[in-house]
This record gives C-alpha cells, sequence and structure tokens, in this order.
C-alpha cells in the first residue's frame, strides 16, 4: 500500500504543472501583448534538438497557432481548392484531429507575401473563431463543428489582412480592413450576432503614391490597419485599444463607445500596440510615426502624448514590455530597447540569422528575461531582455521560411513556418 500510495503521490505530482499549463488562446497568448509566465522554455534547439515533433503543413501561411490543453489550432488556406480552414492538432504528438473550412471561389486582393487566412485564431476553450477574410467570420467547437457563420463583406486592399479577432467577455471583437469598407465590429460570440459597430474614415484611400508593396516605383494606395486590437485595464475600466491610420483609438469594448483618441499616426499601421503602466505606445507603419500617451484619459490626447518621434524604423512586428522598457525589431531585423515612457532609445543592434538573412515580420515572445524573436529564414534568436546591452544568447535555426510568430505553452514552443508545424520541447 505504501509503493501503491507513493507511485500515486507521484502521478498526481507530475500533472500538476500540465493541469496547470498556460493555454496560448489568442495571437500574442493570455496577456495579448506577447508575453508568458513560464519560464522554463528551450533556449537551444535544432531540427534534430530538442524536437518533440514536426507535422508538414499543405501550403504556405503566416498565421500563428494557438494552444488550448490538449490541442493546436491553426488557420490554413488551401488555394487550389478555393478552401480557408482550420486545422486542429493533438498536442502530444503532431497528429491531425480535424480540418473545417469554407470554400470561397470569388476573387480577392492579396499580397504574394500574405497568402490567404494571415489572421491566427482564437479559443475560450468552448468555440474558437476565425476571420476568414471575404470569406467571413467562422466559430467552431473544438470538435470541427460549425457553429455559426457571418459574412461581413469583402477586404478590399492589394496587401489583403492580417489583424487577429480578440475576445472579451461575451464578445468578439475584429478591426475589420483594410481598404474600402474598414470597421470596427464586435459580435456575440454565441451566435455571431452585431453587439457594435463603428466605421474607420478611409478618405485617403485609393491615393496613389511613388511606392509599391515593397518599396518599388509603382502606384500603390499606402493606407489602412493590419493591427489587432489589445484590451487593458486603465483608472479602473477596460479600455479596448485599436491602432488605425492617423490615430490611436481607446473605448469601451463592451459598447464602442469612444473614450479618448490620440492623432499622429502614420497611414499605414502593420504592428499592434503595447502598454505598460497605463502607458500605450504605438508605431506607424514604412517608417512612420511612434507615440506614446497616458490610457484612463477622456477625449483628445494628441496635446498630451508622452512621447512623439515624428520617424521611426519600419515596423511590422509588435513590442515586448519588461520593467518599462519596450523590446521591437523592425523588418530589416534590426532589434532596438526602448523606454517606454520617454521613447529614448537605449540600445539598438541586429541579430544575425545563420544564412545572412534578417529581415523578420514576427513579433517576439517575453519568458522571464528572455526574448524569442524568429526571422524569415525560420532563426529564432534568444535574446536577453536587458537595457544593457544587445545580448543574443542563441540562434536557432530550423532552416525553412517562415513569418509567424511562438506560441508557448507548458514548457514548449509551437512554431509555424511555410512547410510545418514544428513542436520544441527539452529532451
Amino acid at each position: 500500500m505504501v509503493v501503491r500510495s507513493l507511485f500515486l503521490y507521484l502521478g498526481l505530482a507530475c500533472a500538476v504543472p500540465s493541469l496547470r499549463a498556460e493555454n496560448w488562446p489568442a495571437w500574442r497568448g493570455p496577456s495579448q501583448q506577447g508575453v508568458t509566465s513560464e519560464t522554463d522554455l528551450p533556449v537551444l534547439w535544432s531540427r534534430t534538438e530538442n524536437i518533440r515533433w514536426r507535422t508538414p503543413l499543405p501550403e504556405r501561411g503566416n498565421s500563428t497557432p494557438i494552444v488550448w490543453e490538449d490541442r493546436i489550432f491553426v488557420t490554413q488556406p488551401e488555394d487550389q481548392e478555393n478552401r480557408r480552414t482550420l486545422m486542429c492538432f493533438d498536442r502530444a504528438a503532431g497528429k491531425l484531429l480535424w480540418q473545417e473550412g469554407l470554400t470561397f471561389a470569388e476573387k480577392e486582393p492579396t499580397h504574394n507575401t500574405n497568402p490567404f487566412c494571415s489572421p491566427s485564431p482564437v479559443t475560450d476553450g468552448e468555440r474558437v473563431i476565425v476571420w476568414f477574410g471575404s470569406a467571413g467570420l467562422a466559430c467552431y467547437d473544438l470538435a470541427g463543428k460549425l457553429l455559426w457563420h457571418r459574412d461581413l463583406g469583402s477586404v478590399n486592399h492589394h496587401w489583403g489582412s492580417g489583424s487577429s479577432p480578440v475576445l472579451v467577455g461575451n464578445l468578439c471583437i475584429i478591426n475589420y480592413g483594410p481598404g474600402n469598407p474598414s470597421f470596427v465590429i464586435a459580435v456575440d460570440k454565441r451566435d455571431g450576432n452585431t453587439v457594435w459597430k463603428f466605421d474607420v474614415p478611409h478618405e485617403h484611400y485609393g491615393e496613389k503614391t511613388a511606392l509599391g508593396p515593397s518599396g518599388s516605383a509603382g502606384g500603390s494606395e499606402l493606407y489602412g490597419s493590419w493591427a489587432t486590437p489589445l484590451v487593458i485595464d486603465a483608472a479602473g475600466r477596460k479600455e479596448l485599444i485599436v491602432a488605425l491610420p492617423q490615430k490611436l483609438l481607446s473605448c469601451d469594448p463592451e459598447t464602442g463607445k469612444e473614450f479618448w483618441s490620440c492623432g499622429g499616426l502614420s497611414d499605414l499601421v502593420y504592428a499592434s500596440p503595447s502598454a505598460s503602466n497605463d502607458i500605450v505606445v504605438a508605431f506607424g507603419g514604412f517608417h512612420g510615426p511612434s507615440l506614446a500617451v497616458k490610457a484612463g484619459g477622456r477625449g483628445d490626447r494628441t496635446v498630451n502624448r508622452l512621447w512623439y518621434a515624428p520617424r521611426s524604423r519600419s515596423r511590422l512586428p509588435s513590442a515586448v514590455v519588461r520593467d518599462e522598457h519596450l523590446y521591437v525589431a523592425d523588418m530589416q531585423g534590426i532589434v532596438e530597447c526602448q523606454h517606454a515612457g520617454t521613447g529614448e532609445t537605449v540600445w539598438e543592434g541586429r541579430a544575425k540569422g545563420t544564412d545572412g538573412k534578417n529581415e523578420t515580420w514576427s513579433s517576439p515572445v517575453l519568458s522571464g528575461d528572455k526574448l524569442y524573436l524568429p526571422n524569415q529564414s525560420g532563426d529564432v534568436f534568444v535574446i536577453k531582455a536587458s537595457p544593457q546591452k544587445l545580448e543574443v544568447i542563441a540562434t536557432n535555426s530550423l532552416s525553412e521560411p517562415t513569418n509567424s510568430s511562438l506560441a508557448v505553452s507548458n514548457g514548449e514552443i509551437f512554431f509555424r513556418t511555410h512547410e510545418a508545424l514544428w513542436c520544441i520541447g527539452e529532451d
């Protein structure tokens, strides 16, 4: 009996970490800011070291996986079949459990570097909600049954869509766009019915510029927001923060009513906003302005900005915050540490990839005092999150291209490349 009780005790003790493991229910995780409470993530890996499993994917994709207990969810286009799908994998072995989606054969513009299904899914543990762009908003249960579907109209921008849905209570909120129309909408997660909606002005959309999608010569409509909204607690209330063309907006997530706005962003916004101690920081895209403002106020806060930089690096990755410092990369792979309250650059430098390419569209994950930042070559840099200097602890290469960010849960890292879904964990 003593031996049997001992084995039972050890079994229960080993099960506790799994039961208490942090889910990663949305893009950028439970905090919506790329921060995990777990500090036991692997630091070193390769294609053959500290790999739990690798499951091939049918086509390229830019979305990030989400994790709920023993299941991994990934959005996946299947262009030849005109399908936009949600895939569910078994966490333990990477086996595909089910794949469901919608057929959509109508023409929808997007850029070659941004395949359909770039928005990541979101889950509350009972349902998984996916925004399939022009194919609509779809909600599935954890077994893959379609619970409801909403047609929200056509996405009309030649760079496609990218903003991911967020959950607040019983609401699912989407920054719908870019292009014409653009709007922010909240639907009831239980049935998809609209709770509130407001339009985003698009008076500049359609104007021609001298730059094409990659900065080359040629006409292009450089206007719109791909930023995922952020929910924060400030001054005793919840605020929904949305980075929109030309302004940062805060509103009541339950009603959509505006609390405050702050002008100064550029016409292009890629990165999602970040927050630290009621300080909200937003970056414009394509070398546009960056700014910070104190949350909790009302009205036009433009004159009350904490700081404003009229030109910054080309920001597509979003930032993480640790001890009042922002850590963020630009599209060329320059990593920067800034003071959130002043905007002062503390240090900057380049993390060098294994094949010489350093460009990144991925947003970092903060685990304790370590940053995990992928580049487009499939390298993941582990960087010391310290205001002292840029210190690269490790460079881990899977040698597969990617534009995705990382998901972490229970000591494991889930990484989506253009070729496969990987589970990284210490042997």
